[in-house]
Order: C-alpha cells, then structure tokens, then sequence
C-alpha cells in the first residue's frame, strides 16, 4: 500500500468489492473498509490500525445498515485488536473517511484518538420514558467529574423513532456542554443501534468532552431558499393553514413557480419547508419534509410542529448551492482552525451524499479538496444535530485542532 505522505496509508484496493485505507496525524488515525461480510472487513479495518497512536484510548465506530446486527462483534473485535475500551458510534446507510463514501454495502469507518487522560466521559442513552431520570444523573456524573465546569463539547448519537428527541438534545445543550454534534442513526432494516462503550438502543448517546480538547465546528445546508421570508398567521400541529393572512397553498405555488405549479407531483423530494433559526447568526435554517398539500382547503402540512407568529420560507435542494456553501464552510473552519486540523468527523444527511453532489464520492472529495488529507471518519444520518437542534438535509463538521 502506498504511503500517502502524511504518516498514514493512502486509499487502496484488493477489487471491485472490498477496499480499505487509512489516513494518520498527531494523536489520531482514521480507518475505513468496505466487504460483503462484517468478518473479513472489520480485519481489513484493524490492519490499517496497527500503527495507533500512542496513548490511543478512544474510538468512533461506525458501521453500513448491511453490517447492524454484526455491531456487538465488530465492536468486541476492534476492543481485542486495538486494546481500546471506549468506544461511541451509530449506524448509516452509508459511512466516510477522507475523500471516500461507501454507500449500499457493508462497510465500517473508524476514527480512534488518543485523548488526554480524563478528558472525556461516555454517557448511556437517554430514553423516552425516562429522561428527565437520565438528565439528571448525567448532570450528576458530570459534576463528580468536572465540578462547577462545564464540558466544552458533546459528540452524540440518537435514534430517529424517539418521541423526545427534540427536547432531549435542547435539554443536553442547556444542562451538559452548550454545544453538541452528532446525527441520527439511519437504517433500512429498522434497527437503529448505537454504541456508548456497549451496544444500545434508543434515546440519545455519547461522549462529553473537556474544554480542554480544542474543536472548531461548521455546518452547512443542502437547499436553497427560492422565496422570502413569511409568516405562519395561521397553523397548529404540522399544518399551516395561511401565510401572511392568505391560504398558506396560494403563498406556495407563489413561491414555488408556476412551471413546479402546473405538476404538483415534481415537488416530492425538491420542495421542503425552512424555519430560520430566530436565536442564530448565522442564517441557519431547518429544512422539513412537506407531508401533505390540501389543495381544496388551501393548506400545507409539514413535518414541523408550527404556531401563528413563526416564520417559515420554502426552499428547493440545489447541487449547485449546496457545493457553495459546503466551500464556504470549509473556508470557515480552515481559518478558524489556524490551518490544518489533527482530525475531524463529519455527519452529513442521507439526502446528500451521492443523492446530492453525485456519485464518486464528489461530498468528501470536496472536503479532502479544501483540508487536505487528515484522517476523517462518520456517516450518512437521519438528521444531524448541531449545537442545540436537529437539522435535515446538512452536514456538520468537527475539527480536532
């Protein structure tokens, strides 16, 4: 295997179907590998992990939908192998590493780290039924751990069918670290597992980490708005009735052209709705589904519980904007990071990836374009979660300075 020139293995293949390939920095090492059987693959990950870093003591793990039900043995696996215990992860329908998605076939993406001892701590999922219990014990250990400190970031994971998600990631900005990065687990066999030290199931995971530990974070959006910002001055639930004072269908079809208005059936997967975020400023904005369109009545249904007084615009998904800003935020976070990163995770939305920028990889080539080769790892998520919110259809960043 070739050397990549950056203490690490350049991306590699024995054929069509199974390839890995690792990348090295100071402190870290990431390693990706794609097979037909989680046995032969987890192997070839581990070989390109035989040079850890010294004092490695952390890992991400993430794993293809096709390898979901293998989690518990890959993860017993890379504990014998690496001598690494602590462990958190998901799964994805599709995994990365630096300059490479495998998408639609088992495949494992890794990135292990050696972290000053004591800087971090994996907490257990918050579940539904018992969250505000969860919280409070998490708020426990936390102050055992830290004191009166608070941790400088939160990486996490969380299953898309919980109830409270929404409110257990406000409650983890508001009462653990004040800020979180992460995505959702995604799955087509309908098992969304995570891993926090152990396999689980359900609620939210993850690992706290020290202020100590410098990170930079980015995020950016995958559509584009194609009208101005209104108002909801009618709504309740997910259905928003009218939009500055007219029936919320009309306000739509205004926006949305009348070229998309003539065949309503073009809107599915290309439309969505986007509230800007009131607290940001950034421009940040969550994008949602639009469920239904009630032609007769003049409403539209979204995946988003929605009130009189909120403003909501509609946007379309754009390659063409999205790689602008995907640049523009790359751009961001290489200058706040001084220059090259150690290392970085990134989670970007299932609606992206080679359903966005195309296949070959053009998302994460686009990164490797910008930052160059640092080890890499993460997913294709079901949402991701940035600060204190669970977005759609964007990726999220985070940068080990």
């Amino acid at each position: 295997m070739a050397d990549d020139g950056f203490g690490g293995k350049a991306f590699s293949g024995s054929d069509a179907d199974e390839k890995s390939g690792s990348l090295a920095s100071d402190g870290f090492r990431a390693a990706w590998a794609r097979g037909g059987e989680w046995g032969p693959t987890v192997k070839a990950c581990a070989s390109e992990l035989t040079e850890l870093p010294e004092g490695a003591n952390f890992g991400f793990l993430y794993v293809t939908d096709a390898f979901t039900k293998d989690m518990p043995s890959v993860l017993t696996f890379l504990r014998e192998t690496t001598g690494i215990q602590n462990w958190v992860g998901t799964v994805g329908l599709g995994v990365l590493g630096n300059g490479v998605e495998y998408h639609d076939r088992g495949a494992l993406s890794i990135l292990v780290a050696a972290l000053p001892p004591e800087s971090f701590r994996v907490f257990d999922a918050i579940e539904d039924e018992r969250v505000e219990e969860g919280l409070a014990k998490l708020l426990t250990d936390q102050k055992q751990w830290l004191g009166e400190e608070r941790p400088g970031l939160a990486i996490v994971h969380g299953d898309p069918r919980n109830v409270r998600l929404t409110e257990i990631v406000e409650e983890l900005a508001e009462t653990t670290a004040p800020f979180l990065v992460g995505g959702l687990a995604a799955s087509r066999i309908g098992e969304f597992p995570q891993i926090a030290d152990r396999v689980i199931d359900g609620g939210v995971s993850g690992v706290l980490l020290k202020s100590e530990i410098e990170v930079v974070t980015g995020l950016t959006q995958g559509c584009s708005p194609i009208g101005p910002l209104r108002e909801v001055t009618q709504g309740s639930d997910n259905v928003i009735k009218e939009i500055d004072g007219r029936p919320a269908f009309e306000v739509f079809k205004e926006d949305i052209g009348e070229l998309l208005s003539r065949d309503l059936r073009r809107v599915a997967g290309y439309i969505f709705a986007a509230f800007p975020m009131h607290n940001s400023d950034m421009g940040d904005y969550l994008v949602r589904n639009l469920m239904a369109l009630d032609t007769e009545r003049g409403w539209v249904s979204v995946g988003e519980t929605v009130e009189p007084g909120r403003k909501v615009m509609f946007c379309r998904r754009d390659h063409a904007a999205a790689e602008q800003d995907m640049r523009r935020m790359l751009k961001d976070v290489k200058a706040r990071c001084g220059g090259t990163a150690r290392a970085g995770l990134y989670y970007s939305c299932v609606g992206r990836g080679q359903n966005l920028f195309g296949s070959d990889s053009q998302e994460m080539k686009l990164i490797q374009e910008e930052l160059g080769d640092i080890p890499v790892a993460g997913f294709f998520a079901n949402g991701e979660i940035s600060r204190d919110r669970v977005y759609g259809y964007t990726g999220v960043l985070t940068l080990f300075r």
